[in-house]
């Protein structure tokens, strides 16, 4: 197969910002398999992003991305070229729920996931049999009152061994220091489980059955220091009733999380989220 590139583009509105592209795109021998823009009309920012493929095997990508430097500059661009062929290395962190560390896996496992899951790290031991079932390295590095600090530096020096792209705290109870956010912003994924901005925190299911809900849900978001403040990628829900109880509650939460995180995982992955402040455009 061709070789495929990912070009994202971020900038003020412009008048001419696809012709030039496709045009520049066009010039380089490239051909559009997908594109996909979009205007927000509040702040008059664009977005775009194509899929590329070029039929010359001369084709280099350092030099197409000093030619379109000058085309960037004319319109104040933030962009990336991405060679697809490049997979991401996904580092996943879990405690004891199993249910979105399993589903990941199996995805990856099934050629599913465009990336690739290179470690499982978690507070507990609980899920070990799991990663060794997918021959996937697992590292225990408890977390208590007094050695937070000291996990944490572990848990940042794992990740940069591993070279990893993509963090996914698969339902990782516990808090991430800022300086890990910072590291890793645009890059580290949660899932809350609750409809954010509702029942942010602890115990969401609990309070949620408490205050009477007809809908419960689970959020896809980018984690930032701000506690389940993080620009929203994906979300779900499904009806509950007064019946229901508070187990019934979290069976069919987890459901909810499963299908949510795969798919803001999925669209992270596949370079279709682009962040614009507190939001995120997905460029499906």
């Amino acid at each position: 197969m061709l070789p495929l590139y990912r070009l994202t583009i971020s900038c003020p509105d412009k008048t001419g910002i696809v012709a030039a592209v496709s045009n520049f795109i066009a010039e380089q021998g490239g051909n559009l398999i997908e594109a996909n823009y979009h205007t927000e009309q509040d702040s008059q920012w664009f977005f775009m992003r194509n899929e590329i493929s070029f039929s010359a095997s001369s084709f280099q990508a350092d030099d197409f991305q000093q030619q379109f430097s000058s085309l960037a500059e004319q319109f104040e661009m933030l962009w990336q070229l991405i060679d697809t062929r490049t997979a991401k290395n996904i580092v996943l962190l879990v405690s004891q729920h199993s249910h979105c560390l399993a589903d990941i896996l199996h995805r990856w496992h099934s050629g599913d996931l465009a990336g690739e899951v290179v470690a499982v790290i978690s507070n507990h031991n609980t899920l070990c049999d799991i990663a060794q079932w997918y021959n996937v390295p697992f590292h225990h590095i408890p977390v208590t009152q007094g050695t937070k600090q000291q996990a944490n530096l572990a848990i940042a020096k794992l990740l940069t061994g591993y070279q990893t792209n993509t963090v996914v705290l698969a339902r990782y109870m516990q808090i991430i220091p800022a300086s890990l956010c910072d590291a890793y912003s645009g890059r580290m994924i949660n899932i809350h489980h609750s409809f954010l901005p509702s029942f942010v925190g602890a115990n969401p299911y609990e309070r949620a059955y408490q205050r009477g809900v007809k809908l419960i849900g689970a959020t896809c978001h980018y984690v930032t220091s701000d506690l389940d403040e993080g620009p929203i990628i994906e979300q779900d829900v499904v009806r509950v009733s007064h019946r229901q109880s508070k187990d019934d509650m979290l069976k069919n939460g987890k459901d909810v999380e499963r299908v949510a995180l795969a798919r803001g995982l999925q669209y992270h992955l596949e370079d279709r989220v682009m962040v614009h402040g507190r939001r995120t455009i997905i460029l499906e």
